[in-house]
């Protein structure tokens, strides 16, 4: 009886360098946006927060996590 040695997954990897890069893209647009409008610190800062909050649950970094996890759909 010879067990078949895991293969590692390509997706985790290949996702988190999409990750870092959407992350990256993502900040330096919310910034650009934040910044042009030119509020006060204490208005800009519920901005950022909820642009982090609506890039993990919004857009496609909850996708993105769940094909990493998910592997080929069969």
């Amino acid at each position: 009886m010879s067990a078949e040695p895991h293969q590692p997954s390509w997706r985790k990897p290949v996702g988190m360098m999409l990750i870092m890069l959407l992350i990256a893209v993502w900040s330096v647009f919310v910034v650009t946006i934040v910044d042009a409008m030119d509020l006060p610190t204490l208005i800009e800062a519920p901005l950022y927060l909820a642009a982090g909050v609506a890039w993990l649950w919004l857009f496609p970094m909850r996708r993105l996590l769940a094909w990493m996890e998910l592997g080929p759909r069969r």
